[in-house]
């Protein structure tokens, strides 16, 4: 391995999915749009949305993964990045494909709790302000 070159970990809740050394780009999704890291940028933490991430190897060549929301951590030559669920594969059409049906679409059960989830933290904030306000 080049010691110039980055090592890449991407985590799953319950297991490594893939763990690669001597990566030399990686391309990834957030909220404000596709952002890559070469090994010297500077350490940075960002938000990733459902998307394909793309890193490339001397052996591997580009590989496209597609990934569910998560975080990406930058610190040194090491990019961590953990999510909740990942899917492999070379043919990007279906990667893609999977994204749009796995990860964006929300199953009903989901769209309740975040829904209940929100009423909860809009009740929280409006008894909070209540409260500092009399003070």
């Amino acid at each position: 391995m080049s010691p110039s070159n980055m090592n890449l970990k991407v985590l799953l809740p319950f297991r490594i999915f893939d763990q690669k050394t001597d990566v030399l780009r990686i391309v990834a999704e957030s909220r404000e749009g596709s952002f890559g890291l070469l090994p010297n940028r500077l350490d940075c933490v960002a938000s990733l949305v459902p998307g394909i991430l793309v890193y490339e190897t001397d052996t591997d060549g580009e590989v496209f993964v597609a990934v569910d929301e998560g975080v990406l951590v930058k610190t040194g030559y090491d990019v961590l990045i953990s999510v909740r669920q990942a899917i492999g594969g070379a043919d990007l059409s279906r990667l893609r494909h999977s994204v749009e049906q796995e990860f964006l679409t929300l199953s009903e059960s989901e769209r309740n709790v975040r829904s209940v989830m929100a009423k909860l933290e809009t009740g929280f904030l409006q008894r909070f302000a209540g409260f500092q306000h009399e003070r």
